[in-house]
């Protein structure tokens, strides 16, 4: 069996290459860089250039399941640009995989696409499931809705969709996580603004093992990637200072100050998401690493 990947050499790309591998499928990957393609039995690289409709459709070639994960970085400053390459890198690969399946004979059942939980309402007290309809009013809420309206015009192809909206993924390779923990590790760690709002998080592990069983599953619509147990951002700064043996001594930081820093972006660490993994438990799938302590732990050596 062959698969084919946008962003397959991106921290989330990478790890889930290891886990089709175990099951002995076949990667092709999509890739603008033409430095980065490769030609091996089980991983075929092939350019494509979504800004000026460039595809190579050999990548199709027996693929009957494609993982969209390709999008530029949130975790950088928003000026005008980069917000628009960040909405852009989102929608325009996603309409030109659209239009080469349309033009090209091929044989795929099922897009796997990415999305994310900033998608769900800021929200101190509220726990988002899959059938919630309410866009946060942010950029992010923004893109995110764009984005999944692009995926989901696949299924005039007669292409099962399935959207897995993801948390904060915790790696030691990238994301949220090494740059909480750098802080803490200087002793210079702290919590951001009240260290209420919820943060629903999921292990890199859980998360490409989540992608594959949604895979083998054939599972269609809407599945969020979180462990079940989100936690305040109280909570997981105490938890990372515990597995690092740091001591947390400076006050919380106001949103003031991190909005002088950040710009826009702010929003990365004050949005509060309680967001239920309970559509994918039901479905079977069982986490590995549903806990912080036992997550961090596994991630920090």
């Amino acid at each position: 069996m062959s698969v084919l990947i946008t962003g397959a050499t991106g921290m989330i790309g990478q790890e889930l290459v290891k886990v089709l591998h175990q099951h002995n499928i076949k990667v092709h990957y999509l890739s603008t860089s033409k430095d980065k393609l490769v030609t091996k039995d089980n991983y075929k690289g092939f350019y494509w250039n979504p800004s000026t409709d460039e595809i190579d459709v050999k990548a199709l070639k027996g693929i009957s399941v494609i993982y969209h994960l390709a999008g530029a970085t949130v975790a950088k400053r928003w000026t005008a640009s980069y917000k628009k390459e960040i909405l852009e890198s989102r929608v325009l690969p996603t309409r030109l995989l659209y239009k080469t399946l349309q033009n090209n004979s091929h044989q795929v059942e099922h897009i796997i696409s990415a999305s994310a939980i900033g998608i769900y309402p800021d929200s101190i007290g509220a726990i988002y499931n899959e059938e919630n309809r309410g866009v946060d009013a942010s950029f992010l809420g923004e893109v995110v809705q764009k984005w999944e309206n692009e995926v989901d015009t696949f299924t005039a192809l007669n292409i099962k969709v399935a959207k897995v909206r993801i948390g904060i993924v915790l790696s030691i390779n990238g994301g949220a996580l090494p740059q909480m923990l750098t802080p803490i590790k200087f002793g210079v760690g702290a919590a951001f603004g009240t260290g209420k709002q919820y943060q629903s998080w999921i292990h890199i592990k859980d998360l490409v093992n989540l992608f594959y069983y949604v895979q083998v599953s054939e599972l269609e619509g809407i599945y969020n990637a979180v462990s079940p147990y989100p936690v305040t951002n109280n909570e997981m700064t105490k938890a990372i200072a515990k597995v690092v043996k740091r001591p947390l001594w400076l006050p919380n930081i106001p949103k003031f100050v991190m909005r002088l820093i950040l710009g826009e972006m702010y929003i990365l660490v004050f949005s509060s998401q309680s967001v239920s993994a309970l559509k994918i438990l039901n479905e079977g799938f069982q986490f590995k690493f549903a806990k912080l302590d036992k997550a961090l732990h596994d991630i920090i050596k």
